[in-house]
């Protein structure tokens, strides 16, 4: 497996609508300029090589935004145009790093430990087949380190486009989901004397599941009204918000696209509904990146609870690039001709795959949205994956500062 949760599982599920239409961002600039905008548009267009629709990237940091596109909004209709600069997208598994700050806030304000237990907060939610609440911290749920199973039970003989439009409108609330991540054993009980998860990672989004449910219970409020009132209100998100069951993304945005396994056309896959706190936001490239560096400049979280966040464990086999460290909610790796590295998590849904990049100061931030996910080979799905990490590594260095410690 090259990329977050294999070639079909990571996206089998991962696909999220919209409820209410909010105001797009303001303009952003047309022309790439300077070695910045030029790394940027190199960018977009070694990920449009791939095979991929269109694409759209951003990077901003204090002095602005560069933006830069490739490709066509439809491939039907490529009269249409390209790609709109400020494309509503899903965000896919970056939703996670919404939904660790939320959780992190809670343990700031002294309502949640990152040592309690599932059962502690959640009693008897996770039992059965070996499944043991007990034994799962907090920590562990936002490390990945739990060893509960992936809900998203993908199988590859039925993973087609048919089988998509059969499915594209159908919802799971989080506690479906969650029976079916317990209806067999875990792949592992985590061991006291392991508390951070050093020997054992596998991702699952059935973690986050878990995680939205802990908001809720430890709120009264449901995991989406806590993201709106403590991130999305707070820093002026206007185009990011939470989907509840539609399956549609609002206007401008761009067709979303799968090349399904073995197929040699792509399907249209706009359509689709994917879960809550584990991988439901819409935003834009903008949004997003005013979010990166709001979180590591330090304003959504204070510092005990920033420094639990980028406190890592190594993990193997989740994307095309060496050396990455899981923390809760975001993930590290280095970059070449930079000493500090980047701070990321990407996304992957049927319709999108989203890929960001943030300086461990939050200086700078790197968005990017390309409508289209290869999954007919794995040597075209690496393809695509290596150079949406290209374009992030590319761009910041193309803008370098100074180095922080790495993690």
């Amino acid at each position: 497996m090259s990329r977050r949760t294999g070639l079909t599982a990571a996206a089998s599920a991962l696909l999220v609508g919209t409820a209410a239409v909010p105001a797009s961002a303001s303009a952003a600039p047309r022309t790439p300029h300077g070695p910045r905008g030029r790394a940027l548009q190199r960018g977009v267009d070694a990920i449009r090589a791939t095979g991929t629709s269109g694409v759209l990237a951003e990077v901003q940091d204090a002095r602005g935004r560069t933006t830069a596109r490739a490709g066509v909004a439809d491939l039907d209709a490529p009269a249409k145009g390209p790609v709109p600069w400020d494309a509503y997208y899903r965000l896919g598994s970056d939703t996670k790093t919404y939904t660790a700050t939320v959780v992190l806030q809670l343990v700031g304000e002294g309502r949640l430990k990152l040592t309690d237990t599932v059962e502690r907060r959640l009693p008897g939610a996770i039992r059965g087949h070996g499944n043991d609440g007990r034994r799962i911290t907090v920590a562990n749920l936002l490390r990945q380190t739990s060893g509960l199973n992936e809900y998203i039970t993908a199988d590859s003989g039925d993973f087609t486009p048919d089988a998509y439009r059969r499915n594209r409108f159908r919802s799971q609330s989080p506690e479906e989901q969650l029976a079916v991540a317990l209806s067999k054993p875990p792949q592992w009980l985590p061991d006291a004397d392991d508390p951070a998860g050093e020997r054992r990672w596998s991702y699952s989004n059935t973690n986050y599941v878990v995680a939205g449910m802990l908001v809720e219970a430890v709120t009264g409020h449901p995991w989406a009204q806590e993201v709106h009132e403590r991130i999305i209100e707070p820093l002026g998100l206007r185009a990011t918000f939470t989907p509840g069951t539609s399956s549609y993304v609002p206007r401008p945005t761009a067709t979303g696209y799968t090349y399904f396994p073995d197929e040699t056309r792509p399907t249209e896959t706009t359509l689709g509904f994917g879960g809550g706190a584990d991988g439901c936001l819409i935003s834009t490239t903008h949004d997003h990146g005013v979010f990166l560096r709001a979180l590591l400049g330090g304003r959504l979280l204070r510092p005990a609870q920033l420094a639990a966040m980028k406190r890592t464990v190594p993990v193997q086999d989740w994307i095309s690039a060496d050396g990455v460290r899981y923390g809760l909610g975001i993930a590290w790796r280095p970059v070449a001709g930079r000493t500090d590295g980047v701070w990321f998590h990407g996304g992957t849904s049927l319709d999108c795959v989203s890929e960001c990049g943030v300086t461990p100061d939050g200086a700078t931030a790197v968005t990017s949205a390309a409508f289209t996910l290869r999954l007919d080979s794995a040597e075209t799905h690496e393809a695509q994956a290596r150079a949406a990490l290209r374009l992030v590594d590319s761009a910041l260095r193309a803008d370098p500062r100074s180095p922080s410690p790495s993690p």
